[in-house]
């Protein structure tokens, strides 16, 4: 019996030459707008990056971003941990495409009135822990990749880059309003170069709590 489509999805990080049509991505991206958003806002906004020197200035951007964090701090050791980061926010520059998810600001429902309300500072706080909005642009993201490894391509959920997130933004000339939207995540996109597996999960008990 082979594997359903969840069983597909997996985080690679190693890619093929192979390029990745524009009519395979259009089909991921049909997916992508698919997803269940809160109010039917779909605040969400895709960029597709297929030009290597444009891939490449993005992986930049992030080391320059890095070594400017790092070159601000004194601490020894906070240095080299962060600097070993690097490597998991640039790895996309291997990748014939990289794709970039955006979120514009969502009304998060209860907010008003409870400021209207006098709440605690703490139960408004707790409202927004869940943030709606950015559960939107995940939801996106999952069909997303989950439809591209039903097309045979690999993907990785990315937001270890995201320190570099304003600069990123800026070095895009694509034709949206960046005023409104944030970057929430990236993820390479192409033909995996090798196998693909993914590390054991959690048993349903550990993860799991049932009230009868």
């Amino acid at each position: 019996m082979g594997k359903d489509i969840f069983e597909l999805r997996s985080s690679v990080r190693k890619f093929s030459d192979d390029p990745v049509s524009d009519a395979d991505i259009k089909k991921m991206l049909k997916a992508a707008t698919l997803a269940p958003s809160g109010k039917n806002m779909q605040n969400w906004h895709f960029v597709i990056v297929k030009n290597k020197d444009k891939i490449n200035e993005l992986a930049d951007i992030i080391a320059k971003k890095n070594k400017k964090l790092r070159d601000a701090v004194d601490d020894g050791d906070l240095k080299d941990n962060f600097k070993k980061y690097l490597k998991f926010g640039t790895f996309f520059k291997d990748a014939p495409v990289l794709v970039l998810f955006f979120a514009a600001p969502y009304p998060v429902t209860g907010r008003n009135i409870m400021e209207a309300a006098g709440s605690p500072k703490e139960e408004i706080e707790a409202l927004m822990k869940a943030e709606p909005g950015i559960q939107n642009i995940a939801a996106a993201a999952e069909n997303f990749m989950l439809k591209a490894a039903e097309l045979g391509y690999g993907t990785c959920w990315m937001t270890s880059q995201n320190y570099a997130a304003l600069e990123i933004k800026a070095s895009l000339e694509a034709d949206f309003d960046k005023s409104i939207f944030d970057l929430a995540l990236i993820t390479p996109l192409g033909v995996p170069a090798g196998e693909v597996s993914s590390p054991k999960r959690k048993a349903l008990e550990e993860v799991t709590s049932w009230l009868k």
